[in-house]
């Protein structure tokens, strides 16, 4: 069972229903013992950083997830949830996030309209599984006024909002999506497909 994990905050129907379309199995679930059990996660977010890292702690969903990453279990975070895996956001403060992967969330400093909302284009910045049924120049949607800051060797892809903005990541058995691939219709759909064969 692959386990959505509901902590509070999240479009947790439509990511749910985007795995639907492309045949993975999943479950909504805060359930420790779900988390324990489970063949993936997935963490979904919407809103502050700083809401959702609190909601995980009173939860008690930090620490179990880390456990199970540092395992080798595959963790998808996709928007707020990708920003989440980073060590720490500057988001109205100074917050800590779930460590898994080095670098640090900001706020656009630019020129062009925050948030970055609406279609990119995604430059393929390195071979990887999770590419394998989309082309460069594809177009996804975002939604975020945030964006990571972390190693070069974890971006996948990219898209350009007068900064370079990290869309895919990859460490190891965590992958982050910052945009949202529900809503990103066929694109975000093979995205998604591909996801599910890694974790096969």
């Amino acid at each position: 069972m692959n386990v959505i994990i509901d902590y509070g905050l999240g479009n947790l129907n439509s990511v749910q229903k985007g795995f639907e379309r492309v045949g993975l199995e999943t479950k909504i679930s805060s359930d420790i013992h779900d988390i324990k059990n489970s063949d993936s996660l997935i963490l979904p977010g919407v809103g502050a950083f700083r809401d959702a890292i609190k909601l995980l702690e009173e939860k008690n969903l930090k620490d179990i997830i880390i456990e199970e990453v540092k395992k080798g279990k595959s963790i998808l975070g996709i928007c707020l949830g990708m920003q989440l895996l980073y060590e720490k956001s500057f988001e109205n403060g100074e917050y800590d996030g779930l460590g898994l992967v080095e670098g640090y969330i900001k706020k656009f400093d630019i020129s062009l309209k925050v948030p970055h909302m609406g279609w990119n284009d995604l430059k393929i910045q390195k071979e990887n599984p999770i590419v394998r049924y989309i082309k460069e120049g594809d177009y996804v949607y975002y939604v975020h006024s945030y964006y990571a800051k972390g190693r070069e060797e974890d971006v996948v892809a990219y898209s350009e909002y007068e900064v370079k903005v990290p869309g895919i990541i990859n460490k190891d058995n965590i992958y982050g999506i910052q945009f949202h691939p529900e809503k990103s219709g066929n694109v975000g759909h093979n995205i998604l497909k591909a996801y599910k064969e890694i974790i096969r």
